[in-house]
């Protein structure tokens, strides 16, 4: 019993780290969209307030 809750403590372990992955590729991946849809939000924030 021992054995298999450390199993899937290791599997956990593995999927958060690959879906950590994934975020940071597609982060990299689409960071100048990123920048500019959060340029484009502050310029119309500041134009409406």
């Amino acid at each position: 019993m021992k054995n298999q809750k450390g199993q899937g403590l290791v599997e956990y372990l593995l999927i958060i780290g690959l879906v950590a992955v994934v975020v940071i590729v597609a982060v990299t991946a689409f960071s100048g969209q990123i920048t500019a849809a959060f340029n484009w939000l502050s310029t119309w924030l500041a134009a409406t307030f």
